[in-house]
């Protein structure tokens, strides 16, 4: 998970919603066209019967507008399970040089980059790691912002609904009458007693985040029978229950 230019993800704000013009065409692969075209989740699917992947995303910086993606991973988590050995992780050559704040956070250098392929040819994995199946994300409108971006040049959209990890473990604190989740990726698995694998690396981030995940949703299961759109809406619920308690 990505904290460049010296500003680390927030939590409750994401950039400014700047209003554009979504001129999608045709989508421009196949493998786009199967993304657009590939059955989702229905909302009320148990949660360890659908399927899911975790997408984790290394930046030039968190401004999608001016700023670009420079690896990614995909875990997928099928039956509540990871699946690690179809796990993904791909590097991406940008158009200018990083900037040096970005390098000391994830440890990419712009050298690094010099024979990855452009972005345009980076990214089909991950479009085919993410068809037919529900993203989930830490702290997701970074992930939302850069990828959103990314599939309209694709020509297709970014598909719902998108899980966020940091919002599902505020959730379980307010079920367990526990004070707050911590906000960091790191923190958070400590916290569930999780291991974290190597931070600020795309695949690292994204394996602590899938076993995150399974292990919220899992302690959340305890209290309510959850479902793909239940756990969607963890957010709204957390601000129901304070809505109720002001």
């Amino acid at each position: 998970m990505s904290q460049c230019s010296g500003v680390s993800r927030t939590i409750s704000h994401g950039l400014p919603d700047v209003k554009r013009p979504l001129l999608f065409r045709s989508p421009a692969t196949a493998a786009a066209a199967k993304y657009a075209q590939a059955a989702a989740a229905k909302g009320k699917t148990p949660w360890r019967s659908a399927h899911f992947c975790v997408v984790d995303l290394e930046l030039s910086g968190l401004d999608p507008r001016r700023d670009e993606i420079v690896s990614f991973a995909a875990v997928p988590i099928d039956s509540g399970r990871v699946i690690a050995g179809s796990a993904l992780y791909g590097l991406c050559r940008p158009t200018r040089r990083l900037p040096e704040q970005s390098v000391l956070v994830h440890g990419i250098r712009t050298v690094d980059l010099a024979e990855a392929p452009p972005f345009d040819e980076a990214i089909q994995p991950l479009v085919v790691a993410m068809t037919g199946r529900v993203m989930v994300a830490h702290v997701a409108w970074v992930e939302q912002s850069f990828l959103g971006r990314a599939f309209e040049r694709q020509g297709i959209r970014l598909r719902g609904p998108v899980l966020d990890t940091y919002e599902l473990g505020q959730l379980l604190t307010l079920e367990r009458n526990v004070p707050s989740a911590p906000r960091a990726l790191d923190e958070l698995a400590r916290s569930l007693m999780l291991p974290v694998h190597r931070q600020h690396h795309a695949l690292g981030d994204a394996l602590t985040t899938a076993q995150i995940f399974i292990a919220l949703a899992t302690h959340l299961d305890e209290f309510t029978s959850e479902t793909v759109q239940s756990l969607s809406r963890a957010k709204h619920r957390t601000r129901s229950h304070w809505n109720r308690h002001a």
